[in-house]
């Protein structure tokens, strides 16, 4: 059932609108391959154009060894799940899981029993006889994915199919469909521009932003080592900042305007004085203290306001420069800090990165 997609070079044009320019990338048999980022950065139309539902103006799409560019979407044995999950209305659970299976006149015997199987997977057969209107949103997304599967797609399509949802069921359904995934191990091509739910199912992720692949990579990769700002801003929250290279002999680091010194054993390529950005997640920001400390080094902000969350503790601190930062702390059986606190801050070196004063580069290896 798994298959390797292999895309290259793909072009995609509406007239003289170029919505992909020139992108290339290989799925890997199995995997769950993720397309993420803004709207209209390119990641359905490049879904549609695997599917066969756009046109494609250049470049090679490939389903293991066979050429797929012209090949009709029925042929090309791939399961769909859309956003509007587009199961009938007038036909019951059954027959709407049945549905690819008669399309494909295999013997009725057989069509009970993967339907069967896979209405008993996606547990929905007690809703068997009921029609989609008398479902809840999460249950008509679970007949769509049964009847995506049950014709045992070599590839499976997925596009936002839980935006629809509500933030509970959300997160209900993405641990389904990646268990489902797991346990068939098919090949899955999904689009969202939800970055958390991305991270939470994917086994690797591709950022896309113009119809450009950012970067590719796992989702614990692509939130420590993003390749560029883009990537830093757009997967997950960061505090991205104004700073300055220093060289001292074999040793390197970074400078803020207030005087704040940090050395980093993983700088590549900088010069001394260069301008640079630094992207620092919020939980990388820590409270060394509250007041200041003439004799200490570090950035001073003072508290504008916080929000409990149970297990964190989120806090917004205006720095000497103006610069708003974002921290999140565990949160402790202290007292929380009040409003208008000036408190120093240092940052885990290890763990921040820097980027070209245009943030196109990564300059930590």
């Amino acid at each position: 059932m798994s298959i390797k997609i292999t895309i290259n070079h793909a072009l995609k044009k509406y007239g003289d609108f170029v919505a992909i320019p020139d992108l290339s990338l290989e799925i890997k048999p199995g995997e769950f391959f993720t397309l993420l980022g803004p709207s209209g950065c390119g990641k359905t139309t490049l879904l549609r154009m695997i599917a066969g539902f756009n046109s494609i103006e250049g470049g090679e799409f490939y389903f293991g060894d066979r050429l797929i560019n012209d090949l009709d979407p029925s042929k090309r044995n791939i399961g769909m799940v859309f956003q509007n999950y587009a199961i009938f209305p007038h036909l019951t659970v059954r027959k709407n899981v049945a549905f690819g299976l008669q399309n494909r006149k295999l013997p009725k015997e057989e069509i009970k029993e993967k339907t069967d199987k896979f209405m008993e997977l996606m547990k929905i057969k007690e809703y068997a006889d009921r029609l989609p209107e008398k479902l809840s949103g999460g249950q008509q997304q679970r007949v769509a994915l049964a009847r995506a599967l049950a014709i045992e797609p070599e590839v499976l399509l997925m596009d936002e199919p839980l935006s629809n949802l509500d933030a509970k069921l959300r997160v209900e359904m993405r641990t389904v469909i990646k268990e489902i995934q797991n346990r068939l191990g098919i090949t899955t091509v999904y689009v969202t521009h939800d970055q958390e739910e991305a991270m939470a199912v994917s086994d690797r992720i591709a950022v896309m932003n113009q119809g450009v692949i950012q970067q590719i990579g796992s989702p614990k990769a692509l939130y420590q080592r993003p390749a560029n700002s883009f990537v830093a801003t757009f997967i997950g929250r960061t505090n991205m900042m104004k700073a300055k290279v220093w060289v001292e002999g074999n040793r390197k680091g970074i400078i803020f305007d207030e005087g704040y010194k940090l050395e980093m054993k993983n700088l590549v390529n900088v010069s001394d004085g260069q301008e640079v950005k630094v992207s620092v997640r919020p939980e990388e920001l820590v409270i060394e203290g509250v007041g200041e400390d003439k004799n200490a080094n570090y950035l001073s902000g003072k508290v504008q306001y916080s929000t409990f969350l149970g297990l964190n503790t989120h806090y917004i601190v205006e720095l000497e420069d103006g610069y708003r930062a974002e921290i999140i702390q565990e949160s402790l059986i202290d007292d929380i800090i009040e409003n208008g606190t000036v408190i120093r801050l240092g940052m885990k070196a290890e763990k921040i990165n820097v980027f070209t004063s245009d943030g196109s580069e990564s300059l930590v290896k």
